[in-house]
């Protein structure tokens, strides 16, 4: 959407523009898919980027991501893949170091959350590879076949 590249723009994350509005980060969250913005959140809005108030409520009511280019479309969706990715990589690292403190405190004499770590670990890199495109199990050709799929359901 508008609002999110122009906050990717400056650097900025939800939490600060947030910050800088005045308005939560669930409502910067919403207006970013396409949500309604109301006249105050927008005029926020237009303050903290420097643009008009009147181009900023036409861009967030008629600019939705499907009318984003396919390049920036598939850009910001390879950025949010790569960014679920690292969140996934950073719980697994915060949960295992926790399992092994556990392990070592309570039952050093079994080391068991290294099964768990591997089990885990194998997870983490599945989807380090999907999100680095490195393989594409489900990539567009395959969404493609499951919305026919689902729009010939739908149909009969």
């Amino acid at each position: 959407m508008k609002i999110r590249k122009m906050r990717l723009d400056r650097g900025w994350s939800q939490e600060t523009l947030a910050e800088l509005t005045g308005l939560s980060v669930r409502t910067v969250q919403r207006i970013e898919r396409g949500g309604n913005a109301s006249l105050e959140t927008l005029s926020a809005l237009a303050s903290v980027f420097e643009v008009d108030i009147t181009t900023l409520a036409k861009e967030t009511s008629m600019y939705t991501q499907h009318e984003l280019p396919e390049a920036e479309r598939n850009a910001l969706e390879y950025a949010r893949d790569i960014k679920g990715f690292y969140s996934h990589l950073a719980v697994y690292a915060v949960s295992v170091a926790g399992m092994a403190a556990a392990n070592y405190l309570m039952t050093p004499e079994h080391i068991w959350f290294l099964w768990s770590a591997i089990g885990w670990g194998l997870g983490v890199a599945t989807h380090g590879l999907a999100a680095f495109e490195v393989i594409s199990v489900f990539g567009p050709r395959w969404e493609k076949r499951k919305v026919d799929e689902r729009l010939r359901n739908d149909e009969g």
